[in-house]
């Protein structure tokens, strides 16, 4: 597997829009063959910082997805609500094995 956390600093006035704009583009890349997982998280001290844990099945898949409408349309939508450029950092997998991020993430809680 290969993981990827994007790191996004928010105006605090464009918190929920990037909420909104985030799930959405979650919920469409779930959809997508090579992605495992794709995770909305909102740092609790600072409600302005997000991560998106993106977790895609092969090396190759990140730039599959970055090709997809969805993708466009989120980064679009989001570029006016950053306070700082978004950033990323890059993992493999120890565990759980492949197959473990396989899990059905928690639907609607926001």
């Amino acid at each position: 597997m290969y993981i990827v956390h994007v790191f996004a600093r928010i105006k605090p006035d464009r918190i929920e829009d990037f909420k909104t704009a985030s799930i959405e583009n979650a919920r469409s890349s779930i959809k997508e063959p090579g992605i495992a997982r794709f995770d909305v998280i909102q740092q609790k001290d600072d409600p302005t910082r997000f991560v998106l844990v993106e977790v895609y099945r092969t090396a190759d898949d990140p730039s599959r997805h970055k090709e997809t409408t969805h993708y466009h349309k989120w980064r679009g939508a989001v570029e006016p609500m950053m306070a700082e450029p978004r950033t990323n950092t890059q993992f493999l997998n120890i565990f759980p094995g492949g197959s473990g991020w396989d899990t059905e993430p928690i639907k609607d809680e926001i």
